[in-house]
């Protein structure tokens, strides 16, 4: 093999590990929900192109409600689903939409659109 088509490879094979890392392997710190007055766990989640932040650190036993708020019309972010506690909620454009939960055990939830473009964790300590 000559040496252009080493360089080729190389740099191919670098840019599929890249996007591989950026779309399945990337892991945010996370952010920490505020406790509120009324003694839940709050977060507000911007919808657009992703979940801003995609990871929501709460604590177990305490109810918590993430605010979601859709700023696109991407038909793929007009849900979000809760696999783990069958639950789904519309996100109308534009709107703020809280979403309740009750955690009951630690461990890590996941959230998404329908298609599961659009992914979140939720982290229960």
């Amino acid at each position: 093999m000559t040496p252009d088509r080493w360089i080729v490879t190389l740099t191919g094979l670098a840019l599929v590990a890249f996007i591989v890392w950026f779309f399945w392997l990337k892991r945010s710190a996370g952010v920490r929900a505020a406790e509120t007055s009324g003694g839940y766990q709050e977060a507000m989640i911007l919808v657009k192109g992703g979940y801003t932040p995609d990871t929501i650190i709460v604590r177990h036993g305490r109810p918590v409600r993430l605010n979601f708020r859709r700023e696109e019309t991407a038909s793929c972010s007009d849900k979000v689903v809760f696999a783990d506690f069958q639950k789904t909620a519309e996100l109308p454009t534009g709107e703020t939409v809280p979403v309740e939960l009750l955690p009951k055990e630690p461990g890590e939830l996941a959230f998404a659109c329908p298609m599961g473009m659009f992914r979140g964790r939720l982290i229960v300590e």
